[in-house]
């Protein structure tokens, strides 16, 4: 899919791992955006990568021609085949792309990526601190599902996680 601004969004390879690890590390390394620990090796990304496409979920990059400028990948919510059509993303934009539509690009092609396999609900996993994305994902049609308090411990605190939902099949 071409966008303004001379992005294309299209499914990653393993040779975007390294693009994808220099926008993920140091939200991994220097926020509560996510709870995740440590840094993503590059390997760990391209198995991620083959990983959840070899399942039938996306990992879709946002491409400049300097490179990867923003990434969006789902999995299923929880494990299990009652959960198949509940579906959990991630999506984040290199600091230097942000404010320019590139997050609501790949939302809405993870989201169509999703209904095209069947997917029923999106989920969003967001730390209750993140008012941005609070907001981000309130503007496309999310509903706030579930909040559990201090769920996640990172920077020697806990975080609260707020789920946000939308219906795939409510057009």
């Amino acid at each position: 899919m071409a966008m303004p601004g001379h992005f294309v969004i299209r499914d990653a390879g393993a040779e975007d791992a390294l693009g994808i690890a220099a926008i993920w590390n140091p939200i991994i390394r220097d926020t509560a955006i996510t709870f995740w620990p440590t840094e993503r090796r590059e390997d760990e990304i391209a198995a991620m990568i083959v990983q959840r496409q070899a399942a039938g979920h996306a990992f879709l990059i946002a491409a400049t021609a300097a490179g990867v400028a923003g990434f969006a990948t789902c999995t299923q919510f929880r494990g299990g085949a009652g959960y198949a059509k509940a579906l959990e993303h991630s999506i984040h934009v290199d600091p230097a792309h942000r404010g320019m539509g590139l997050g609501t690009a790949l939302l809405a092609a993870i989201e169509d990526h999703a209904r095209a396999g069947g997917g029923r609900i999106m989920i969003g996993g967001i730390t209750g601190s993140n008012q941005g994305s609070l907001r981000f994902h309130e503007r496309h049609g999310y509903a706030r599902c579930g909040f559990i308090p201090a769920a996640g411990w990172k920077f020697g605190r806990f975080h609260d996680l707020v789920l946000m939902g939308k219906d795939l099949s409510a057009l």
